[in-house]
């Protein structure tokens, strides 16, 4: 069970980290006004946890 949770942990440091920097390309080549970024990167985050989260526990309840 440590070991799941370990793995998913590193896991999702991985994904969070390479979701930031597709997002990070996304508004350079869009071209999006520094003003809106913030939005865009909380509001992807929120919804790739909320993913993340409901895979972890569908991992730990099967």
């Amino acid at each position: 069970m440590v070991e799941v949770i370990g793995l998913f942990i590193v896991f999702t440091v991985f994904i969070l980290y390479s979701i930031n920097r597709m997002t990070n390309r996304l508004c350079v080549q869009k071209e999006i006004p520094n003003e809106k970024q913030p939005k865009v990167f909380r509001t992807i985050n929120i919804l790739i946890l909320i993913l993340l989260l409901s895979s972890y526990v569908e991992i730990l309840y099967t």
